[in-house]
């Protein structure tokens, strides 16, 4: 998913430290198990009253991110905020990361219009190129996980694939790994895509983000927003960063089983 960021994001994180991030060179993030026994403000920002563009029907809102019952929960709700009726949610790290596993344990929100999204990213607010790579369940089938990445704005990769027993019906395994001349993803340890196009892998160090959100113009992607009911809440148990060659730091880890391929 392209991110269009409005000026109050360009100002919140630009005010974050500034790190020189070359094509090809390392960031500056160390490998991580983040289980959010407690929400790291040295690791994690918030982000707080703004949206992504006009195509996003709510306001990011630090109210609707909280650690309960061992998860992260980010949460959309109804509640004007601004030019908006709707609140949601969104982390991004401080830190920019390099190759790698990158890993998350989710349970998404379902519903048309919905995006539940497991990403990394970097753009013009960082003075870089858009890169991205992507895992977001649309919460019209949440039998599916969308995959994706854009290099230097470019995207056009994106490939559905199954998440057994339903996206929102319980906890899944995302993970991708990120090499200078491969990208492999993997739902619940499974790999379900490997790339190794050059022309359609990031090389740019980038942010970790987790978020949810809608959108009542997406109809053909998303499905047509369907306001609901209650707040909807998108469950994270774990994000983590194995950096590449180094060792696996949990025993469910892909990097656990890739390591030796790896090196």
């Amino acid at each position: 998913m392209k991110r269009i960021i409005q000026l109050a994001a360009a100002a919140a994180i630009l005010s974050q430290p500034a790190i020189a991030s070359a094509a090809g060179q390392p960031g500056n993030g160390k490998s991580f198990v983040d289980d959010f026994a407690s929400l790291d403000g040295h690791r994690w920002f918030v982000s707080d009253g703004w949206s992504n563009g006009g195509f996003q029907n709510c306001t990011w809102s630090k109210k609707n991110v909280a650690i309960a019952d061992g998860a992260l929960r980010l949460t959309f709700e109804k509640g004007k905020t601004k030019d908006r009726d709707y609140s949601c949610a969104e982390i991004q790290t401080r830190a920019r990361f390099s190759y790698g596993t990158y890993e998350a344990r989710i349970k998404s929100v379902g519903g048309p219009g919905f995006d539940s999204s497991f990403f990394s990213y970097i753009g013009e607010t960082d003075k870089q190129p858009h890169d991205e790579i992507d895992f977001e369940v649309l919460g019209k089938d949440t039998s599916k996980v969308q995959l994706n990445q854009y290099i230097s704005g470019k995207g056009g990769h994106e490939k559905l694939v199954a998440v057994p027993g339903g996206a929102d019906k319980g906890f899944h395994d995302y993970a991708f790994v990120w090499e200078p001349k491969r990208l492999r993803y993997y739902v619940d340890g499974t790999l379900v895509e490997t790339v190794t196009d050059p022309s359609a892998i990031p090389q740019h160090p980038q942010k970790i983000f987790a978020s949810v959100w809608a959108s009542s113009k997406f109809k053909s992607w998303l499905g047509a927003f369907e306001a609901p009911d209650v707040a909807k809440t998108m469950e994270v148990k774990r994000i983590a960063f194995t950096a590449l060659g180094h060792p696996c730091q949990f025993k469910e880890s892909v990097a656990c089983k890739l390591m030796p391929a790896s090196q």
